[in-house]
């Protein structure tokens, strides 16, 4: 429907507004960057709550209709609810720690071509900074770090697109990707469109801006399995970052000319990673 996503997204503000506030009373000492880690490890909480609950309406329900098929239904799901469980209770230390994540991939890579430059801040919660590469100017994007933070990448895509008035020559996301089971942990894939997750407000922002300037966008994802993304960072995602920029310069010479200037863009949680 016409405006849903607007309206959705201005829900998802107040809720990232709310939290943080909540957090704030319980800790009123705290600064930016413990706030956001704070507001981490309460979702991820909220997430183990919410799967306790959803476990016990079933057992309960079973007990009380005395249907077999109630708690067959509980039975036949109950790996796979037990596997996100486990994801998210190892995913209660690494925000309580502030350690990276796996889903922090994209900002990691976008931290490392960044990193001794200047940045500036964009909207909303986002940093860039201009960095020369393969004889491009590359506007490398990512969420303000080290605090636990996704920012919003559809804004600010949308207002470097617009500073620029539209002469991007491509835009590059970066992100950490669902594997299948008998795929290997950090496999690095390429492919078109907006990589990024979430309920789907930043990729149509991503996609409203690329398509009013027929911008091309290309995707590099590396392959991690859901417990994989919000669990401390696995050794074999770190080490696919090197692949990531290697096939980030492949992508750049194929699909660009020297002196374009391009964006790129790290997707996903930063927390432990800073700029």
């Amino acid at each position: 429907p016409a405006g849903v996503v607007y309206k959705l997204d201005h829900i998802l503000d107040l809720r990232d507004s709310r939290l943080k506030d909540e957090v704030k009373l319980m800790a009123p000492a705290s600064d930016e960057v413990q706030i956001n880690n704070l507001e981490n490890t309460l979702e991820a909480a909220m997430a183990l709550n919410f799967i306790y609950r959803i476990v016990r309406h079933f057992y309960i329900q079973g007990k009380k209709t005395l249907s077999l098929y109630v708690i067959m239904q509980l039975q036949m799901i109950l790996p796979l609810v037990m596997k996100e469980a486990e994801a998210y209770s190892s995913a209660l230390k690494a925000f309580a720690y502030g350690q990276p994540i796996g889903d922090g991939v994209g900002p990691l890579v976008a931290g490392k071509l960044m990193h001794g430059l200047e940045t500036r801040r964009v909207p909303k919660d986002c940093v860039v900074a201009t960095v020369p590469f393969e004889g491009r100017t590359a506007l490398v994007v990512k969420a303000r770090g080290p605090g636990g933070n996704v920012g919003k990448p559809g804004d600010a895509i949308k207002e470097l697109i617009e500073e620029n008035k539209g002469k991007i020559a491509n835009v590059i996301m970066i992100d950490a990707g669902l594997k299948l089971e008998g795929e290997k942990v950090g496999e690095v894939v390429e492919g078109i469109g907006a990589a990024i997750g979430g309920p789907g407000v930043d990729a149509y922002k991503i996609e409203e801006a690329l398509v009013k300037y027929k911008i091309p966008v290309n995707a590099i994802i590396v392959r991690e399995d859901i417990g994989d993304a919000v669990s401390p960072m696995r050794k074999e995602i770190a080490d696919a970052v090197d692949s990531v920029i290697e096939r980030l310069k492949s992508v750049v010479q194929e699909r660009t000319k020297e002196g374009d200037k391009i964006i790129i863009v790290g997707v996903g949680n930063t927390i432990g990673i800073g700029q």
